[in-house]
């Protein structure tokens, strides 16, 4: 059984349908071939998310998103998301808050599924990967 959790020590209630969110996760990483155990949503701050990306990835600067898998087998995954960022990126790209959010979520799933965007390639298909599932899921 796949357990997914969220997590919102800085902000509350900016998820409104959890259980839903929850299927399309799991559906996201049958779709991709991927197995899952557990994963773990944790929305923060930008200066929190700034103390991880110093801490474990040796960054000094602010992202959106970063995903650790600490799984062997299959992916038993952390996520954190930076809201303030969320909300910057939505105002800068002129979409919503709540598209951006989801977008970012189905990201950080992405990544857990392999995928990788530091080369344009890597980026282009995660940014059609990320569209589609967004797509699927506001239907």
């Amino acid at each position: 059984m796949t357990d997914i959790q969220f997590f919102f020590p800085y902000k509350k209630n900016i998820l409104t349908d959890r259980n839903k969110l929850k299927r399309f996760i799991q559906q996201l990483f049958k779709k991709e071939k991927t197995s899952l155990g557990a994963l773990q949503y944790i929305f923060c701050s930008d200066d929190f998310l700034l103390d991880i990306n110093k801490q474990y990835l040796k960054h000094n600067y602010y992202t959106d998103i970063i995903t650790f898998n600490l799984g062997e087998t299959m992916v038993d995954g952390e996520i954190y998301i930076s809201i303030d960022r969320v909300k910057d990126n939505a105002a800068t790209y002129k979409t919503s808050f709540k598209r951006e959010l989801h977008r970012v979520i189905f990201h950080g799933a992405l990544h857990l599924c392999n995928y990788k965007d530091k080369l344009n390639e890597e980026i282009e298909v995660m940014r059609a990967k990320e569209e589609r599932y967004l797509q699927e899921y506001f239907k």
